[in-house]
């Protein structure tokens, strides 16, 4: 089917009617409008569920209209009448699905039955819990090594959940935990580790409301974590300067118009966002905020001269961090030709954003995926943490480093164990709680993962949610991975594409969802915790009758595999899954920070995890916070391509209608595109300079020198307001182009925001 042409209509705001009418249609489309609605009311309620839309952190995790067109578009997702039941798969072969589209297949609804795939007939036919269970402890008791499976782990996971997976693998024999935060902000956990002592931002929703100035930095919140927006537009309104670093214009960040105001949406207007609005190359933020920190190194070089005060914060420096004088002499051996070229802005610009930065006593500097995805991701967030320390804006109210996660609990995951790189303290605890001997050596992550299966050296794939075919980058190369395997195992609520590349042996089990009640055999009702992007834990119950009377919850079916597997002489898996708050007594006495868990995570707000860099106490190996004294990059990406003629630069980004690899509709309103996702957005005077229109299309082509031949077929050219010599364009369709031979120095990150590519007219078919 031919697709309209995408639109040049952009919305004139983020939010506003198209969100509500957004919301409208998604609840009212899902087929099941009454349980969305009810859903969406307590949606973030103390006696509720958690919203799995994002990681964003809630104001008082209380009031039932603290969710946004994300939340509602994921719980009208789940919350659907449309099943996937055994004769759905009687119907379909696994090798007709693979030509669905992921929307399609998703748009079928939530999956009912525990189901084998048969690959005499290619289908998943129906099977039973214990039958799936004994079958898969079996396949992974009959491998050679525990290190030949791989216990992959989505964001989406509750602590509950992941705590018990992690354990189960561990009493199994491995730390093969390749996860999700593999792919994302990896860089960020490793950089703010290496800088503060902690792989977590330092900063509380309410320092939002505090800071002089906040830096946005390679993020579009209107797409992937709205209600971010609505507090950037609060402190907007207050007089706080919002200044954005991205490479594309994008709606949310310029105005938003705030759904909740009545008044404001009967008068059809918005506020703005940000009061500066500066589009770097791909790559070229590490250049912009060295470019900051130069500017500011020469101000209080001026200062000094004419014997005024520092406009360094002394007391910080002298007593908090270590390495200022290496990182001085970095500062002073780049030059403003390279800033400039690198990041692509003027000294005259990065020195007015410097200036807001000087003119701020408290500052929040804020990243995602824009960030972390490229090759030198590590030394960008370094840098990042570097310009805060100068002035001390680390460590007090109204100031701090905020990384902005996706998934709703991908950083509670990492803190309750998922971790291929576990800290000894963890094992140790978890011999002297359990009385087995945990793995040492350290296990695989994605990267590691993929070619270890590629290699022979992984047999199994077990999946606790996601769409691992689809997220990672090398889809090809991914999907031939997964079929190899002795064992595939998805634990999921929905079919998506990782499910139809089965190993020889593969189950697909379907679990409850975050928004469905979640009862035991007595009849109570559990509960489980997540922890937001601000390290706050609270709890999340279910409120929507289970799609079926076949699903069972993460956790019943982490057990039932590791009982089955390992048996319950040690864990008694059938006793944590009657009661969650077994398995967080369990956290309790092995992850620091739970104390009084099962008490605390029960108050309106829950709590917050003890995060000693924001009190000003670095757990670094210094004792300080570290200052990185990292070169710039010889070249990114984009100077690359500048010597390779027709050479472009490609970025993969979300569709306003996704979440991660979950397609929920086919528009993307804030950036003019409707009813297609295969488009490429490039610049006008690109398009010109190449002899091309608005809707034509084209071939994307991956120019990485491997072998490999990369090619995303037929995408349609959309002019947009970006660098020149850039492209952008959806995952994961456009997944397939990103090598997985290139990754984050330092944090094996796929570098999903840099892949050189030209472009080709389609060959014929």
């Amino acid at each position: 089917m031919d697709h309209p042409v995408a639109s040049p209509k952009r919305s004139s705001a983020a939010g506003g009617w198209g969100a509500l009418k957004s919301c409208g249609k998604h609840l009212l489309g899902s087929r099941a409008p009454l349980s969305g609605a009810r859903a969406m009311l307590k949606a973030n309620q103390p006696d509720g569920f958690d919203c799995p839309g994002c990681a964003w952190g809630d104001p008082e995790h209380g009031s039932s209209f603290e969710f946004c067109e994300n939340g509602v578009k994921a719980v009208s997702w789940e919350a659907t009448d449309k099943r996937t039941p055994p004769k759905f798969f009687a119907k379909h072969t696994v090798s007709e699905l693979r030509g669905w589209t992921d929307y399609a297949l998703e748009g079928e609804g939530r999956l009912t039955h525990p189901m084998r795939y048969d690959a005499q007939s290619d289908r998943y036919v129906p099977t039973t819990w214990p039958e799936a269970f004994a079958a898969i402890g079996a396949s992974l008791r009959g491998l050679d090594h525990p290190d030949q499976a791989e216990f992959y782990t989505s964001g989406r996971a509750s602590n509950e959940a992941a705590y018990l997976y992690q354990l189960f693998a561990r009493h199994y024999g491995t730390n093969n935990f390749p996860d999700c935060s593999n792919m994302c902000h990896e860089a960020s956990g490793i950089a703010l580790q290496a800088a503060i002592g902690i792989g977590k931002g330092t900063v509380l929703l309410e320092d939002f409301e505090k800071a002089g100035a906040i830096f946005v930095v390679g993020q579009n919140p209107g797409t992937n974590h709205p209600r971010m927006l609505g507090d950037l537009r609060k402190a907007a309104q207050r007089g706080t300067r919002v200044v954005v670093f991205n490479p594309v214009r994008e709606r949310g960040l310029e105005r938003f118009a705030d759904p909740q105001n009545t008044v404001e949406m009967l008068r059809g207007s918005s506020a703005p966002v940000a009061s500066h609005y500066y589009q770097p190359r791909l790559g070229g933020d590490m250049a912009a905020f060295r470019g900051i920190a130069k500017a500011v190194f020469a101000v209080d070089d001026a200062a000094l001269a004419a014997g005024k005060a520092s406009v360094l914060d002394r007391a910080f420096l002298s007593h908090h961090t270590a390495g200022l004088a290496a990182y001085r002499a970095a500062v002073d051996a780049t030059t403003w030709e390279a800033i400039e070229d690198q990041s692509g802005l003027s000294r005259a610009d990065i020195e007015v954003a410097a200036g807001v930065y000087l003119g701020a006593d408290k500052v929040i500097c804020t990243w995602a995926m824009g960030v972390t995805q490229h090759r030198h991701s590590v030394a960008t967030i370094r840098e990042l943490a570097n310009v805060m320390f100068l002035r001390g804006h680390v460590g007090r109210p109204g100031a701090g480093l905020c990384p902005v996660r996706g998934h709703s609990n991908v950083q509670g995951d990492r803190t309750v164990g998922i971790n291929e790189k576990p800290p000894a303290a963890l094992l140790d605890a978890l011999e002297t709680t359990f009385g087995f001997t945990a793995p040492r050596k350290h296990g695989h992550n994605v990267i590691a993962a993929i070619g270890a299966m590629l290699d022979g050296s992984a047999k199994a794939f077990i999946g606790l949610g996601g769409n691992f075919a689809r997220a990672t980058p090398d889809t090809t190369l991914v999907a031939k991975a997964l079929s190899s395997c002795e064992l595939t195992v998805h634990i999921a609520t929905k079919l998506n594409h990782s499910h139809l590349v089965p190993g020889r042996v593969a189950y697909l089990l379907p679990c409850l969802g975050r928004t469905e009640i979640d009862r035991n055999a007595k009849g109570k009702t559990q509960i489980v915790t997540v922890e937001d992007s601000m390290s706050m834990v609270h709890g999340s119950g279910g409120i929507n009758k289970p799609a079926s009377k076949e699903l069972l919850s993460e956790i019943a079916i982490i057990a039932g595999m590791a009982a089955a597997t390992v048996g319950s002489d040690r864990v008694d898996w059938a006793a944590l899954t009657e009661d969650y708050d077994g398995i967080r007594d369990l956290i309790e006495r092995t992850i620091p920070g739970f104390t009084g868990y099962n008490v605390r995570v029960r108050r309106p707000r829950g709590f917050m995890l003890r995060n000693l860099a924001a009190e000003r106490n670095f757990e670094t190996e210094t004792g300080f916070a570290n200052f990185s004294a990292d070169a710039l990059p010889e070249a990114t990406e984009h100077q690359r391509a500048r010597n390779a003629p027709g050479t472009f630069v490609l970025q993969t980004f979300r569709s306003h209608d996704q979440y991660n690899t979950t397609i929920y509709g086919m528009d993307d309103r804030y950036r003019g595109v409707y009813g297609e996702r295969r488009v490429v957005f490039a610049h006008p005077d690109d398009l010109a300079e190449i002899r091309a229109l608005t809707g034509d299309r084209v071939d994307i082509v991956g120019t990485h020198d491997d072998g490999v031949t990369r090619v995303a077929e037929s995408f349609r050219l959309v002019p947009f307001d970006m660098p020149r010599g850039s492209l952008a364009g959806y995952y994961p369709e456009l997944n397939v182009l990103v090598p997985l031979s290139t990754f984050g120095e330092g944090s094996d990150t796929p570098t999903s925001k840099s892949v050189m590519v030209r472009l080709r007219a389609p060959v014929a078919a």
